[in-house]
């Protein structure tokens, strides 16, 4: 099983292109669910609204399982394919590319924007820093207040981030870790009495 991705750490703006007049216009964003994904093209599409296309392509889920190409009105598989290719190249998911383009009145012609729209996302790829992310689940666990200790350190050995602790004299917390380390830490609670635990995610 994968237990990691490649995705970019921060957004790309603003990397310009320029071919024959025409300015291709260069945007990344990381992204994890759709309404992130619709969120960046609107705003882009508020912050260019004069811009002749926003073409784009993203990538979605552990192995790229949710993906889209979308040429925004160039000629098909002139623009959404080679920015959705350069994100396979770079092994990228949770990613969302978008070229804007301000037409330049000379025309490209289908093999020449495939070209462009290749570059660009290299371009914009470039700028950005590409960064492996862990696959983290979510852990309950109920215990008794007495043994705190033994959970808490038990916690750290797996550096467990707690996200909520509830002291009372039957305890809960709620902590997030790596995925890759599921199988390890449930043994390991199993073997201790009076505690349960479940995965949220």
């Amino acid at each position: 099983m994968q237990y990691n991705y490649t995705t970019i750490k921060s957004e790309v703006r603003d990397i310009l292109l320029k071919e024959k007049g025409s300015k291709f216009i260069g945007f990344a964003f990381p992204v994890n669910n759709e309404k992130e994904l619709k969120t960046a093209l609107e705003g882009l599409k508020e912050e260019h609204p004069k811009a002749t296309h926003h073409c784009y392509a993203f990538r979605i889920g552990i192995n790229g399982e949710n993906y889209r190409a979308n040429d925004d009105g160039e000629p098909s598989g002139s623009a959404g394919l080679p920015i959705y290719n350069q994100l396979l190249a770079h092994n990228l998911t949770n990613i969302l590319v978008v070229i804007v383009r301000y037409y330049g009145g000379t025309k490209l012609g289908v093999s020449g924007l495939v070209k462009t729209y290749k570059e660009s996302t290299k371009y914009t790829l470039e700028h950005a820093e590409i960064i492996t992310k862990e696959l983290e689940t979510e852990l309950e666990i109920h215990f008794k207040f007495s043994q705190q200790n033994i959970i808490f350190s038990l916690l750290n050995k797996f550096d467990a981030k707690v996200l909520n602790f509830d002291a009372q004299e039957d305890c809960t917390i709620t902590a997030r870790l790596n995925l890759s380390e599921k199988e390890k830490i449930s043994e390991l609670l199993s073997e201790i009495q009076y505690v349960n635990f479940k995965f949220l995610e």
